[in-house]
Order: structure tokens, then C-alpha cells, then sequence
């Protein structure tokens, strides 16, 4: 039975929570243990005293079925706590009890069965005597009896929706309605935002109680009354409500389901929801209460109520904001310590300190970046945490490479903007759908419409394949430039084409030594491609619907994929089937991205909300809530500190990691934020949309200008400061191409690519 609850208090808090009791209007005790309200008091239809007596018919009906089904799976604990709770004797005869269950079902279908205890329980939390019910009678095992009573019978839809099935007067939820918003706008200021919060989610769930039960006219009166006072950013949603005018549409709804399932979560200052409750209970609204009790999870906290700037900054996902103790877990943000590799002293470097006259250095030079990074980070995780494949002869050569190009690196800053390399896909008649560069930027792929992968390259180093097996055999193993020799010069051109999907490629990421390229595609399938040959190593198959993006690791081996069945996947290259799955979206996952550190990976989603996930142990530690719209890039900082999420509102939102916290709004666009990526040093955020636009923002100033410490963390209360315009420092417009990737060089370079749309 559902009732509405304080989140977690801190210790502090804790002993200020006490037993209250509550008298009603017929001079009856309703108890409040432990932040849990009781649903209010109900008139009594009876002039005469309210009846004190033992628990009605109603409820003994609920307390047997319940008792049969923990004796049936055996729990003679529970079935003892029940009995002692409840005042049922040991010796109540088992027929009776049957009997009195039978009659309470009054003779109805099985498949009803479910649908009646529902009604039993719920009326359990607004008792009809006056009584309230005693605690024994709100433990969870009714809720489990409801659950299995469906058996095979019933699908899993009908139980989800048979809470519906409350006995409202459907005349009088106009009324409600309205007399809710009335004493809500008379309120104070402070307290009418926060408690303007609750009329979306009653809203909706008022109108599907009405087409739920068949009361069609009375839903489209009520809909079209109302709808108009709910927030622009929920109209989307409310479209798709709109033709759920019939009880049999609501079977097959996606949308309807996740929110009917998931809790609309609204976070309410302590003050407010007494100023609430007292209303509700003084009017004796039971009918709000009860979908209160049932279908919200009200978030209490201590201290001032928020404003109406800060609830829209974080309200707009499918289920409403976070639960303060989602975002309360620790996360190891820190980078891994980098493996200690010499880099040798170029030539060059060498004579210019012989012609200085000054001694050769015996030591080898460090990149002076990679120096930061040799004390371990507080913040870092293990380095053995999660296995990560060992650094391969060619990685450290890699490296070194990396290192050397770092040193050439610019540097960055509001005075010292970067030059922009705009790679334009013209007649791109198959459909441009995904863009991904090498870490080096010496190659480019895309994945088309049409179900294929092309690759380029951006160099003047031609693409070959490897040559034949009988070719091979000939080759001098030992020589010094074996891996010459072994590439086919007949096949060298500037682009190759990779076959193998059977439907719109919709992601492309290259492994970071650049030897493998993946692709997802709408066939639900993930491809891993050989980049020396050209051909598909694998096909992963896990999903059951299209793939909408996937993502290799920054140490390569692992990569992510997510797409419409909302259920991210963990994989390695070496396995068919996925090391984890982290479930918790309620729509489409439409972007991925690996932390710094590997350890973490962040996934976007069509439900609003961007999701933090441990790859350790699968579990989320981050629900970031905030955008109005699906949620479409998302790009770490270099530092690991920080994430930045764009969506089709067209607005850029920061986010800081350690604390849960959002930090910053850069706003700008004007249509979907398809492409974000930080600079190498962390000094610019760069932003792609299809308003043919890129953006560059101060990313250094927009964290700076933030402080966040254990009480904002605690609470919520981030007053986000309207300064867009101050960090943007540049606005690029392309002639008529949507941006749909963006990427740093390893010096700084930016290069953007999309398809040209004339």
C-alpha cells in the first residue's frame, strides 16, 4: 500500500521525526510513525458516534486472503506477526476464511481478482469508520497476494492498470480539480511553485481514472479544460495522451505504462506539503489523495521552499525529478594513473642543444601533461577496479606519439579561440545518419541510411588491406618493416565501404588504436569491423530493436551500446554476450558515453534523464533530471569532474559529478544539440546543433562560477546564474549543414562534420 513518504533524512534530523497524532472532524486518532501519512479521514454517513470496533467486512477479507497466501508459501513468521497484529485467533477455521474471502469476491471471475484486492487494500489507507488501520494492516504482503493473483490469466498490463479501478463519482473530478488549483494559486508565492508541481501528474492520472473506467465524455470535458494549464515543456506528452480516449488504448501504450509504473517523483519543502495535507484533509479530498498516496513519491525536505526558476531547471523528465538518495552515491571521478613511458629525444631537439653549447640530457623527456598525472588521484578509482587490457607495443608507441603531439598542443582560452575544419558529406543521397573520427584524426567514418559503413581518409596515407593468405607466405617475417610489406598496395584507395547491416546505421565509434571500427543499426545488431581488412569480425546480438548508438572505451576492449529497448549494454570484444545490462530508463537510450576512467558510463535517454552507471557492479549512481526534451549528446570533461548533456531543447546542461548536482544552462540554439565535445585541455566546450551552428563556450568559467558544498548537495537549492551570452565566446554558422559530430585534435584543431541539406 502505497503512502507518502519523507526521503531519508540526515542523522541530524532524524529524532526530530516522531510519533504525531492527528484528530479528525469526528474526534477520531489517525497516527503518523516515522514520516508516514496516513490518507485523511472520511466524513462518517451515520449521525450516531463513529463505530471503534474490530476491522469491517472489508478489511477481515483483505487480512484472510493475505494469511492464505503466506501459509501457502510457508512464512510462519509473518503469518504469526499478522495474527498478533491484526487480534486473529490461532484457531479461526481455515473453511471460514475461505468463506469469508469467496464472499468477499462476491462470486466474481478470477481475472477480477486482482482488481477487487486493489480496492480492498486502497481503502484500507482511508477507512471508512473513522479507524485508522492498525499497523499490522499496512505491511507489504497484500501487495505481493495482488500481484500474484493475476496468475497466467492475467497479463502484466492489466494489473499495472487495474489501480485505476477506483469508484470516484466522475461528475465531481472536475471539482476536485479545480478546487485544488484554487487554494494552490491562493497560497503564498513561496509555496504555490513547489505546489504547482503536483497538477501535471494529477492531471494525468485523474483523466486515465476516467478513461479507465469508461467514462469517456466526462475525460475529454476534463482534458479539455485543463490541459492548457500544464507546462509547455510537457506537451509532447500530452498529445500522446490525448488519444488515449478509450480503455482498450490504454493497453498497448508505452508512455502510459512507464508513468503509471514508475512514481512521478516531486521534491517538496517540508512547509508546503503540511500546507497541502491540512487542505486535503480539511476538504476531505479523498480522491487526490489517494493518487497522491498511489502514484506520486513526494521528496520532503527541510528548509526554505525553491523558486519557480529553480523547479523548472531540474522538472521536465517522464518521471519528474531525481530522488535526492539516487544522486547520493560515491563515484570515483578521478583519472586512472597514466603507465610511466619514456619518450625519447627527437633529433632535432637534440642538435639544437648541442648547437647551445649545453650537455645532451642523459635523462628522457616526460610530457609535461602526463607529469600531472603520476600521483594518484584522491578522487580515482583502483587501478585495478575493473580489468583493463594490458598496453600492447604498438599502444606504447601510440602513446609516445601522443605525448610528442601534446607538447605542439595550443593552449586554449576566451582570447585564443580554436581554427574550425568543417568536413562537409555532399550528395550524401544514402542518408548521413553517424560521424566518428580516430583519436589521431587520421581517419573519418560514417554510417549511412542505406545500411552501410564508409571510411575515409583524411590524410594523404591511403587505406589498404592486408594481402591475401598465399601472398603472405612469401614475406620475409623478420625484416624491419614486416607491417609494410604485409599491405596490398592494389587495394589502396581513399575510402573503403563496409557491408554488413540490414538496416540504417545509426552510431560508429573507432577503438582507440584505431584497428576496429563498431556500428550499430536498426537490424538490433552490433558490428565489430577490422580495420586491416575491412571485413566484420562480429555481429553482437542482444537487442531486440534498433540500436541507436554505441560507444568504444577510452582503453578499447570494452564499449557500450543502447537503443529502443532501454536497456544499455556492457560488452567486451572477446564475448557474444553482454557482462552487464543497466535497465532503469523508461524510453528509447539515444546516446553513450564512457567516462575518463572507463569505470563509469553515462547514458542518455528519450525519457529526459541522463543516467550514470558502474560498470563494477551495474548499479545507476547518477539520475540527472532537467531537460524537455530527449536527450541526444553527452560528453565528459577531460578531468572526469564534470558532464555535459544536450538534448532537443536545444539547451546545453552541466553537470558536476561528485556532488549530483546540476551547475550550469548554456543557452543558444534553437533545434536538437546533436554533437558536444570538450577541448584536450579542458578550456572550451564545443557544441554542434541542427541549427547549422557551432557554439564555443567558456567551460572553465562556467564551473568556476559555481560553488557547491554539503548543503546545496543536501537540498537541491542551485540558483543557476543566467549568463549564456558571458560564456559563449563564438558562434559559427555553416551555409546549410545540421552539425552532427564535433572532435579535438590532438593539438586543438576542431573539426565538425555533417551532411549538406540544401
Amino acid at each position: 500500500m502505497a503512502a507518502v513518504q519523507d526521503a531519508p533524512v540526515e542523522a541530524d534530523n532524524e529524532k526530530e521525526i516522531k510519533t504525531e497524532t492527528q484528530n479528525d472532524a469526528a474526534g477520531n486518532h489517525a497516527t503518523v510513525v516515522g514520516g508516514v501519512i496516513p490518507s485523511p479521514p472520511v466524513a462518517s454517513t451515520s449521525s450516531g458516534p463513529a463505530k471503534t470496533g474490530g476491522p469491517s467486512l472489508e478489511d477481515q477479507q483483505t487480512l484472510m486472503a493475505v494469511l492464505q497466501f503466506l501459509k501457502k508459501n510457508k512464512f510462519a513468521g509473518a503469518v504469526d506477526v499478522l495474527r498478533r497484529e491484526a487480534g486473529i485467533l490461532e484457531d479461526t477455521d481455515e473453511a471460514q476464511a475461505q468463506d469469508l474471502v469467496t464472499q468477499g469476491l462476491g462470486g466474481a471471475e478470477a481475472g477480477d481478482a486482482s482488481s477487487t484486492l486493489t480496492r480492498g487494500s486502497s481503502s484500507t489507507t482511508a477507512p471508512t469508520g473513522g479507524t485508522a488501520p492498525a499497523k499490522g494492516e499496512r505491511t507489504i504482503p497484500v501487495a505481493v497476494f495482488c500481484a500474484s493473483a493475476g496468475g497466467d490469466d492475467q497479463p502484466d498490463v492489466n494489473v499495472v492498470l487495474s489501480a485505476y479501478s477506483q469508484q470516484g463519482d466522475p461528475a465531481l473530478y472536475q471539482g476536485y480539480y479545480s478546487g485544488l488549483k484554487k487554494f494552490i494559486e491562493s497560497v503564498l508565492d513561496c509555496h504555490r511553485a513547489e505546489l504547482s508541481q503536483l497538477f501535471y501528474p494529477l492531471f494525468v492520472h485523474m483523466y486515465l481514472e476516467l478513461v479507465y473506467n469508461n467514462h469517456e465524455s466526462e475525460a475529454k470535458a476534463f482534458f479539455e479544460k485543463f490541459s492548457g494549464d500544464q507546462e509547455c515543456y510537457y506537451q509532447d506528452d500530452l498529445r500522446v495522451l490525448s488519444g488515449l480516449t478509450k480503455k482498450e488504448h490504454m493497453k498497448g501504450n508505452e508512455t502510459l505504462l512507464d508513468f503509471r509504473t514508475s512514481k512521478f517523483v516531486l521534491r517538496i519543502s517540508r512547509d508546503s506539503y503540511q500546507l497541502l495535507k491540512r487542505h486535503l484533509q480539511e476538504r476531505q479530498n479523498n480522491q487526490i489523495w489517494n493518487i497522491i498516496q498511489e502514484h506520486l513519491y513526494i521528496d520532503i525536505f527541510d528548509g526554505m521552499p525553491r523558486s519557480k526558476s529553480q523547479i523548472d531547471s531540474m522538472s521536465g523528465s517522464l518521471a519528474g525529478e531525481a530522488k535526492r538518495e539516487a544522486n547520493k552515491a560515491k563515484v570515483f571521478y578521478g583519472l586512472l594513473k597514466e603507465p610511466e613511458i619514456d619518450v625519447p629525444l627527437d633529433d632535432e631537439d637534440e642538435e639544437g642543444e648541442n648547437e647551445e653549447g649545453k650537455p645532451k640530457k642523459k635523462k628522457p623527456k616526460k610530457d609535461s601533461m602526463g607529469s600531472k598525472s603520476k600521483k594518484q588521484d584522491p578522487n580515482a578509482p583502483q587501478q585495478n577496479r575493473i580489468p583493463l587490457p594490458e598496453l600492447k607495443d604498438s599502444d606504447k608507441l601510440d602513446k609516445i606519439m601522443y605525448m610528442k603531439e601534446a607538447t605542439k598542443r595550443i593552449r586554449l582560452g576566451p582570447e585564443n579561440l580554436p581554427s574550425i575544419c568543417f568536413y562537409t558529406f555532399l550528395n550524401a543521397y544514402q542518408g548521413l545518419t553517424a560521424v566518428d573520427f580516430t583519436d589521431d584524426s587520421s581517419l573519418i567514418a560514417g554510417g549511412f541510411a542505406d545500411s552501410t559503413v564508409r571510411v575515409w581518409s583524411v590524410t594523404p596515407k591511403k587505406l589498404r588491406t592486408v594481402k591475401s593468405a598465399a601472398d603472405l607466405n612469401l614475406i620475409d617475417k623478420e625484416s624491419d618493416d614486416v607491417l609494410e610489406r604485409i599491405m596490398d598496395e592494389k587495394s589502396a584507395s581513399e575510402s573503403k565501404i563496409l557491408y554488413g547491416h540490414s538496416g540504417p546505421v545509426y552510431g560508429v565509434s573507432f577503438s582507440p588504436d584505431r584497428n576496429y571500427l563498431l556500428s550499430s543499426s536498426e537490424d538490433g545488431t552490433v558490428r565489430l569491423w577490422s580495420l586491416q581488412t575491412f571485413t566484420c569480425l562480429v555481429g553482437y546480438k542482444g537487442h531486440n530493436y534498433p540500436v541507436w548508438d554505441t560507444q568504444f572505451s577510452p582503453y578499447g576492449y570494452y564499449f557500450i551500446s543502447g537503443g529502443h529497448d532501454r536497456v544499455a549494454r556492457l560488452w567486451a570484444t572477446d564475448h557474444y554476450q553482454p557482462l552487464r545490462m543497466f535497465a532503469g530508463h523508461l524510453a528509447d537510450i539515444t546516446c553513450t558515453q564512457f567516462h575518463s576512467n572507463s569505470n563509469y558510463v553515462a547514458t542518455g535517454s528519450a525519457d529526459r534523464t541522463v543516467r550514470l552507471w558502474d560498470i563494477l557492479n551495474g548499479n545507476c549512481v547518477r539520475i540527472f533530471t532537467g531537460h524537455k526534451g530527449p536527450i541526444h549528446s553527452l560528453a565528459f570533461s577531460p578531468n572526469g569532474k564534470f558532464l555535459a548533456s544536450g538534448a532537443t531543447d536545444g539547451r546545453v546542461l552541466l553537470w558536476d559529478i561528485g556532488h549530483g548536482l546540476m551547475i550550469g544552462e548554456l543557452k543558444g540554439h534553437t533545434d536538437t544539440v546533436y554533437a558536444l565535445k570538450f577541448s584536450r585541455d579542458g578550456e572550451i566546450l564545443a557544441s554542434g546543433s541542427m541549427d547549422n551552428t557551432v557554439r564555443l563556450w567558456d567551460s572553465i568559467k562556467a564551473f568556476d562560477d559555481i560553488e557547491t558544498d554539503d548543503f546545496t548537495a543536501a537540498t537541491g537549492h542551485i540558483h543557476l546564474p543566467d549568463n549564456s551570452q558571458e560564456l559563449l565566446l563564438g558562434t559559427y554558422t555553416t551555409k546549410s549543414t545540421p552539425v552532427i559530430h564535433l572532435h579535438f585534435t590532438r593539438r586543438n584543431l576542431l573539426l565538425a562534420a555533417g551532411a549538406y541539406n540544401p
